[in-house]
């Protein structure tokens, strides 16, 4: 079983970074789609589309090098501070898949793992999904497989707004002294369907972390949403990110904008599709000078911060939060699968 936030646990011998994956050739793209959109009513067409994105990109994703530069950021971070604790690393959706790394794990003589869920804020698809992936991928690896203890999540970690924050500052650096002031802040996260939304704490959390960010910062700031997909007929989080943009150009005044990639922890596919293919272009065209901040990645604030979340569980170290909406464990009925809607066939013509 997957157990809940006892602290601490001092029997924990490994870290296990839960990612989503991604394709590293053009070979990849189309099984890896599957992979993503099984089960879901995602017609073909949309995913043959998003197909387009990785093969603007030779097929490629940067999510897998991302992964093991955050590995080896955390290992290094470890052996130096401790717990000397060993990295395992396994995907959801593409290789390494997660129960081929749980059955190494099994056969490293891995008992307890601690998982970090490559996400800060609670949804479906971003936390309850995962430790579902986790306890399939165990299922498969069987009754000897290790037990592994979810770290919790880390919207409001003073580490990770700091992280962010610092990614914003060194983007509004970019802007001119004479303008920087009047530069627009603008989040970003993923788009969710509503229906998952309603049910997590999704929006509250990320429209907290946003928060706590402007105060960093020193500035206001906007949060939309990119990414979207699924059908027409179900409705997503919005409003979405090159729709904002544009709505904000036509009210007057906009000559600076700042994206920050908040709800993301990477610089993968939807960061620089969505953002440096799409949204910078229309920036362009309408002459705003946009200067994309990085995502946290392997910040050493953000690395730092991964080390707290172990100790909060290996040693009961101290659990910081700026927010009020944190929470240490999932309970059974938590941010439950979203309703899906059935996609009619499209009609030949």
């Amino acid at each position: 079983m997957m157990p809940g936030c006892n602290y601490p646990l001092p029997a924990c011998d490994a870290v296990l970074i839960v990612a989503f994956g991604g394709p590293e050739r053009k070979e990849d793209v189309l099984p890896f789609l599957e992979n993503v959109l099984r089960g879901k009513n995602v017609p073909r067409e949309r995913m043959l589309e998003v197909a387009e994105h990785y093969y603007h990109f030779d097929g490629k994703s940067p999510i897998n090098a991302q992964n093991r530069a955050l590995v080896a950021a955390l290992d290094a971070e470890l052996r130096a501070k401790g717990p000397a604790l060993p990295i395992y690393w396994g995907n959801r959706n593409w290789h390494p898949m997660l129960a081929d790394t749980i059955r190494q794990m099994r056969v490293d003589g891995i008992r307890n793992a601690l998982a970090l869920v490559t996400s800060a804020f609670g949804s479906y698809s971003g936390c309850r999904q995962y430790r579902e992936n986790i306890e399939r991928a165990r299922a498969e690896v069987g009754e000897d497989a290790p037990e592994i203890h979810k770290l919790r999540t880390f919207h409001d970690h003073p580490g990770f707004i700091e992280a962010v924050a610092d990614r914003v500052r060194i983007a509004l650096g970019k802007i001119p002294d004479s303008r920087r002031a009047a530069a627009r802040l603008v989040f970003t996260a993923h788009s969710i369907p509503r229906s998952m939304a309603e049910t997590s704490p999704y929006v509250a959390q990320l429209s907290e972390a946003c928060q706590l960010v402007s105060q960093a910062v020193g500035r206001p700031g906007d949060l939309v949403y990119q990414s979207r997909s699924g059908p027409p007929t179900q409705p997503w989080l919005e409003p979405d990110v090159c729709d904002h943009i544009q709505q904000v150009h036509a009210g007057g005044g906009l000559t600076d904008l700042v994206l920050s990639p908040i709800g993301f922890l990477s610089d993968h596919m939807e960061v620089v599709y969505d953002l440096d293919t799409e949204a910078a272009p229309l920036c362009r065209d309408l002459g705003v000078n946009l200067c994309r901040a990085a995502t946290v990645g392997v910040h050493p604030v953000f690395v730092s911060t991964i080390r707290e979340l172990i100790l909060e569980r290996t040693e009961g170290g101290a659990r910081r939060s700026l927010g009020t909406l944190s929470a240490d464990t999932c309970g059974p009925g938590c941010c439950p699968a979203p309703i899906r809607i059935p996609v009619k066939p499209v009609e030949a013509r």
